[in-house]
């Protein structure tokens, strides 16, 4: 196959697209630890404790970031089990 048709193949497509979200999280995680760790350790040298609120806050966005990229988006398991769902109810399969 070339690169040409990989790139009109639908399923190549949603393949390098969730590969992608999936890599920008693992990127965003190790941005975050190595800047938290910084600060923990530069908050700590000087007798202080103010690394814990950009901790907590840009945890926060980490770990809703992850539950789009693993759980919500396509190609997640929630957004799968619940495609199959609305699948089933339309072919009549469910009365829900």
């Amino acid at each position: 196959m070339s690169d040409d048709s990989l790139n009109h193949d639908p399923l190549e497509r949603r393949a390098r697209r969730r590969a992608g979200a999936k890599m920008g999280w693992y990127i965003h995680a190790t941005v975050y630890l190595l800047v938290n760790l910084f600060l923990v350790l530069l908050a700590s040298s000087r007798g202080q404790d103010w690394a814990m609120y950009p901790l907590l806050g840009w945890g926060l966005g980490l770990l809703i970031h992850g539950a789009v990229v693993f759980f919500v988006a396509p190609g997640g398991n929630l957004y799968d089990r619940l495609l199959e769902r609305e699948r089933k109810a339309l072919r009549g399969g469910d009365r829900r």
